[in-house]
Formats: C-alpha cells, sequence, structure tokens
C-alpha cells in the first residue's frame, strides 16, 4: 500500500510553539547557521486552533462561515460578496457577522444557497502542479489553469488553498470546504510551506543565517524557518526551506537578494500534507475519509461522528 500523503501531527500547543527542527538549528530566526546536510524530515508543529464564536441556542452560525462550509469559496472572500451586497437572509440584504439559522432562506446573488447545519466531511484532493499552469479560474490572457483538471463538484466548487506562481511546480491543495481553506490560510496560523530550490550558485553560511535571521524585502521583513543544503552537480545547487508565509514570489525574492536566480522551485508540503512520489506532473489524488478528518482535527474543525466509507477514494488499494 502506498504511503500515506498525511503526517502524524502532534497536539496543539497553546500557544503556539516555536518549531523544532534539527540541533544545528536554535531558533525559528537562526541564531545559529544550519549546517551543510540533507535535509532532515520533522513533524511540523500544530498551530492552536482559533476559537470559533459561542454558538446560540438555535444553531444560528455566522453567514461568512457557512457559506463558506458551503464550498461557494474562502471565508474572506464570502466576507467580500456579503459587504457587496450579494447576499440575503429571508429578503434582507445581509450584513457582514450576521448570523443565519436553519429554516432560513439564503440567496446569492439571488439564487437559493442550500446550507448544512450538520457536520459534513469536505472533499480534499492533491495536485502536482506544473510549470505554465495558473491558479486562476479567469485568466485574460487564456493560459492553462490548474482548474481545468479538476473533477466536477455538485453544490459548490474547488477552493485552491495556498496558490504557486506560473514558474513553480509542485503541492497544491485543492477543498471543498472555504472554511477549512481559511483554517490552513489564515496568516494567524502559520502553516509551513516546504520547497526544493535550485539555484546556479552556491550560498555560504552567512548567506544562510541570513536568510533565518531575516531579509528586508520591498514589502517588508521575510525570513526562512529554516534552510539546507541538499547538493548538487556543478554549478547547480539544491536547498531545502521551510517558510510560513504565502507572499507573491516571495522565495524566489529572497535568494534574488543574494544575487542567486532560482533556475527550479517545487513545494513538497504544506502543513501536515506531503506530495507523494507517486503523483506525477499533471495528477491528482483525492484524499481518503481518514486523512481529510486528520486534516480537520489538526486545524481544530469538527469532525463527524461517522465518517463515509462509501467514496471510490476510500476503497481499499
Amino acid at each position: 500500500m502506498p504511503a500515506s500523503p498525511i503526517r502524524r501531527p502532534r497536539k496543539p500547543a497553546t500557544p503556539p510553539a516555536e518549531p523544532k527542527f534539527a540541533k544545528d538549528v536554535k531558533s525559528s530566526r537562526g541564531e545559529r547557521a544550519p549546517k551543510a546536510e540533507a535535509p532532515r524530515r520533522h513533524v511540523p508543529e500544530v498551530p492552536a486552533p482559533v476559537a470559533e464564536p459561542v454558538e446560540t441556542g438555535d444553531g444560528a452560525q455566522k453567514l461568512q462561515k457557512m457559506l463558506a462550509s458551503a464550498g461557494l469559496g474562502s471565508r474572506r472572500e464570502m466576507e467580500t460578496w456579503i459587504t457587496a451586497g450579494r447576499v440575503s437572509i429571508n429578503g434582507v440584504t445581509a450584513t457582514l457577522g450576521e448570523r443565519v439559522s436553519p429554516g432560513d432562506r439564503v440567496l446569492v446573488d439571488k439564487r437559493p444557497v442550500k446550507l448544512s447545519f450538520d457536520v459534513e466531511l469536505p472533499r480534499v484532493l492533491i495536485y502536482h502542479k506544473q510549470e505554465g499552469e495558473i491558479v486562476s479560474r479567469d485568466d485574460p490572457k487564456a493560459r492553462k489553469t490548474v482548474f481545468d483538471a479538476l473533477p466536477r463538484v455538485r453544490n459548490g466548487k474547488w477552493v485552491a488553498i495556498g496558490r504557486l506562481d506560473f514558474n513553480t511546480e509542485g503541492l497544491l491543495i485543492f477543498t471543498t470546504s472555504g472554511e477549512l481553506a481559511n483554517r490552513l490560510m489564515h496568516p494567524s496560523f502559520e502553516v509551513e510551506r516546504e520547497y526544493t530550490v535550485r539555484i546556479m550558485g552556491e550560498l555560504s553560511q552567512e548567506q544562510m543565517k541570513s536568510m533565518t535571521a531575516g531579509v528586508e524585502l520591498e514589502d517588508g521583513m521575510a525570513y526562512f524557518e529554516r534552510i539546507a543544503e541538499m547538493g548538487g552537480e556543478g554549478s547547480n545547487r539544491w536547498y531545502q526551506v521551510i517558510i510560513k508565509e504565502g507572499r507573491n514570489r516571495e522565495v524566489r525574492r529572497m535568494f534574488e537578494k543574494f544575487g542567486m536566480m532560482v533556475s527550479r522551485l517545487i513545494r513538497v508540503r504544506f502543513g501536515m500534507v506531503n506530495l507523494p512520489p507517486r503523483v506525477k506532473r499533471g495528477h491528482m489524488l483525492e484524499l481518503e475519509s481518514a486523512q481529510v478528518a486528520a486534516i480537520l482535527k489538526w486545524v481544530g474543525l469538527p469532525v463527524p461522528e461517522q465518517l463515509p466509507q462509501n467514496r471510490p477514494q476510500d476503497k481499499k488499494r
């Protein structure tokens, strides 16, 4: 049986603890330069769950949360829709922060939306993005998009968890739950992203130390949680880097700050989800119910008491 892409998480830390890596790294800011050794695989620290608002006795829930759970988009996107006046409850234009209860009639762009107040298991799939694909449904240049290859979803849509730029390949996660996407992408969770990077040239120990201590970019300070050498041949050198942000081209820009051009960039992990070697470029894998449940627990979301076992991806392989 192939290895699971899901790592066994540690118990949540409250408050979130600094991540612990190999012994050669003293802190997440890199007080000591890492040794030039192959990167060690580790289990990431689990971010502390964000406390949900106290529910009212009638089962009312935040409107943006319910719309996100219905798979219409991320919670932030739903908040934008509500602010724009696109959502109504029982014929009245909704306001941000308003709650919705079972039996309420909710319309988005004057079309009814079915909201489920029961805990349901979302779908989650991993996709190995290729270079030359964009992570967007709409592109004026009509370039190939990662959404073209995804299976259809009833009563919802796939929400991308994080993005990769046009020239970056590797792990993309999609889910039908906007709430799950919000938990994994929100900056307060500081979810780790792990990349392998190929550059022309070689970094010095001082440069690696600077990258973990902090580098000033045009949009503020940035740093790697960890950077480690992975070897290479000739002028091409490989590095493993771990970062907790999702700013545009941040990994590339940090290397460019030291005059190093990135010739290949691959994301191999997002949080507790790895990119399995068997998932080749342009291919995908939908996670099994137990794996999805593990992710929900990791981010502090409720899990159904009974997991569905009749989905194709849950069949024994």
